[in-house]
């Protein structure tokens, strides 16, 4: 898988299945509107019409299916027919498990994905889950062949024109985003430690002309990052704050997403046991998504000011480590007394957020992490957590995750109950609760919120990704497409504006000119 190379074209145009592989895929209504004359192409002279609908007539999706049409050069699977509330309408990871199980072998092969048009951004996203960039297999290496997977959407319902060239290039960049951030949480630390995750950085700001801002090591102590500094000092690779800024002419506000992004977490000196201490490179999966995502969002054109701040550090263990007891003086100026070196990323986070609200002047500050454990229990495998101060970005963030497949589902906010957990005798606050059964997901955002305060005006919306960021073992790019969408109202993409639950869209062109910075003001 990771040599494919993905290609998103309007047509896939004819081959016989036995030189180029076929998967056809879609819910078993859309599959039945398919026309015959769409498929011949690609099926014949293997497979006939009869054949074709034999085969739908032998699907029976609970929750899916598929059918070989011919050996194993081509297959047809059927999505969910129905799918709850709380999920995607379309069955996002139903498809990236499908592929991964049905798609035949070959160096070039075809996915022909049926669909609404609305369902188009998140079923792009979910097919790039399916094919992860990173392996260290000794096999893959002699593998010199490039595969190419070509991906032809076929719409049905309303709507259902061709896909448009634009359409083409914002699943391009989105899933080119996807992969990207799947790759950095699927690299071991050895290999993306600080210094590797701020070449990605670099890299990322060279394609879009942009020079990051990167504060290091002995700089973060002499500045007030004590969060990030008292994390990351005891790690070979010291730690950082990198910040990539995208500020167009005619912005109407500023935008803010921070990420967490410890590139291994031993858990410090409160060290992690053997069985929970392996897959903590994952631990970057916050800033991960924000890379992937902030360079397919600027990419598609961005109307807003955007500034992806990267809080970077290693917990690792050794003479200079952070200590239990430990007073650390945050850049917000408040005191936190360590209870447990393993409640660290909200300790950088605080930093981050600290300093997008002081020095970039936000006016909506987003944060992603993997932050606890406690979120796979509060929301499951599939939804990371939202927690925010705004009633209405709540709503928007899980339709945002409707909209894309990266599932949202709400944390209980209520600081006025939960915050005096952290309650020190002898500094503002600790960075751990008191109480573990006291909803500590929801504690752990508030310690974040609670260095902009939580009397602050703006919109501050926290997402916890520990348990989204992977699937089994490998890697998910969880949150680029949650993103792309949440804040597709700011974009100059149509796709990322159909998929944004944020926005007046649909006005007339009149109207858009009229109130243009209205519409575009997400706040």
């Amino acid at each position: 898988m990771a040599n494919v190379q993905l290609e998103f074209q309007a047509s896939a145009g004819e081959a016989d299945p036995q030189s180029r592989p076929l998967l056809v895929l879609g819910q078993l209504h859309n599959l039945h509107r398919l026309p015959w004359a769409q498929l011949r192409g690609k099926l014949q002279p293997r497979v006939t019409e009869e054949i074709w609908q034999s085969a739908l007539s032998t699907l029976n999706p609970n929750p899916t299916d598929s059918c070989p049409l011919y050996l194993n050069y081509a297959t047809v699977a059927a999505l969910p027919s129905r799918v709850s509330r709380h999920n995607s309408p379309s069955a996002a990871q139903f498809i990236t498990r499908l592929v991964r199980n049905c798609l035949p072998g070959g160096v070039n092969r075809c996915i022909v994905m049926v669909c609404e048009r609305s369902e188009v951004f998140a079923s792009a996203c979910a097919l790039a889950r399916a094919f992860p960039l990173f392996t260290h297999r000794s096999s893959a290496s002699r593998r010199t062949e490039k595969k190419t997977v070509t991906v032809e959407f076929y719409l049905v319902g309303q709507n259902n024109g061709p896909i448009e060239v634009a359409t083409l290039k914002c699943l391009a960049s989105a899933t080119e985003g996807v992969r990207l951030a799947a790759r950095i949480v699927d690299t071991p630390c050895n290999e993306m430690n600080t210094d590797n995750f701020l070449e990605e950085i670099k890299k990322v700001g060279k394609d879009l002309g942009i020079t990051p801002t990167i504060i290091r090591d002995e700089e973060l102590k002499e500045r007030g990052f004590g969060g990030i500094y008292g994390v990351g000092k005891a790690a070979l690779h010291p730690p950082a704050l990198a910040v990539l800024s995208h500020t167009p002419d005619g912005a109407t506000q500023t935008i803010a997403w921070v990420g967490k992004g410890i590139v291994y977490d031993t858990g410090g000196l409160s060290i992690k046991g053997k069985t929970t201490m392996p897959g903590m490179k994952r631990d970057c999966g916050g800033a991960a998504a924000i890379l992937g995502a902030f360079k397919a969002t600027v990419k598609q054109g961005f109307k807003d000011n955007l500034h992806a701040v990267f809080c970077l550090a290693e917990n690792a263990v050794g003479p200079r480590a952070t200590r239990p007891d430990d007073i650390h003086v945050l850049y917000s100026g408040k005191t936190v007394e360590i209870n447990n070196t393993d409640a660290e990323g909200r300790l950088i986070l605080a930093d981050g957020v600290a300093y997008a609200c002081k020095d970039l002047g936000a006016d909506i500050i987003l944060d992603m992490a993997t932050l606890t454990g406690a979120q796979g229990i509060a929301t499951g495998k599939y939804h990371a957590a939202v927690l925010t101060n705004n009633e209405e970005w709540e709503k928007a963030c899980v339709k945002a995750g409707r909209n894309c497949g990266d599932l949202v589902h709400p944390l209980v906010y209520c600081p006025e109950l939960h915050f005096s957990e952290f309650t020190s005798a002898v500094a503002d606050m600790k960075n751990s609760v008191a109480d573990r059964d006291n909803t500590p997901s929801s504690c752990a955002g508030l310690f974040i919120a609670s260095h902009i305060g939580f009397d602050w005006p703006g919109v501050w919306v926290h997402i916890d990704i520990a348990a989204p960021v992977h699937a089994g073992e490998r890697a998910t790019g969880y949150g680029v497409a949650l993103l792309l969408s949440l804040f597709g109202g700011a974009s100059e993409d149509p796709l990322l504006n159909m998929v944004s639950p944020l926005g007046c869209n649909g006005d007339s062109p009149a109207e858009d000119m009229e109130r243009d910075s209205k519409r575009r003001r997400l706040v």
